[in-house]
């Protein structure tokens, strides 16, 4: 079953507004991680323990490659659906 011009370009709506969600994750998982790693010093400077404090650095990076590469599939399919809209234009 074909899918229309226009469920396409609902498609690529969604996608676009997934991408700026996207963006703003990734910052604010950016923010967490500086934050966090200015809690990892303050503990240090008071002379605490901050295994569990950088273990928490350690996977909230990990958590966010994945969200870059989560976001990376967003723009590919992004693309592929402005080729399907906008075949023929520049950039499509």
């Amino acid at each position: 079953m074909a899918i229309s011009l226009a469920e396409r370009t609902e498609q690529l709506n969604t996608e676009q507004r997934l991408l700026v969600k996207a963006d703003q994750d990734i910052e604010e998982g950016w923010q967490r991680i500086r934050n966090q790693e200015d809690r990892v010093r303050e503990l240090m400077a008071g002379g605490h323990d901050t295994r569990q404090a950088e273990r928490l650095v350690d996977l909230l990076k990990q958590t966010l490659v994945e969200w870059e590469r989560h976001r990376v599939l967003i723009e590919q399919r992004i693309m592929y659906l402005r080729q399907e809209v906008e075949p023929g234009e520049p950039g499509g």
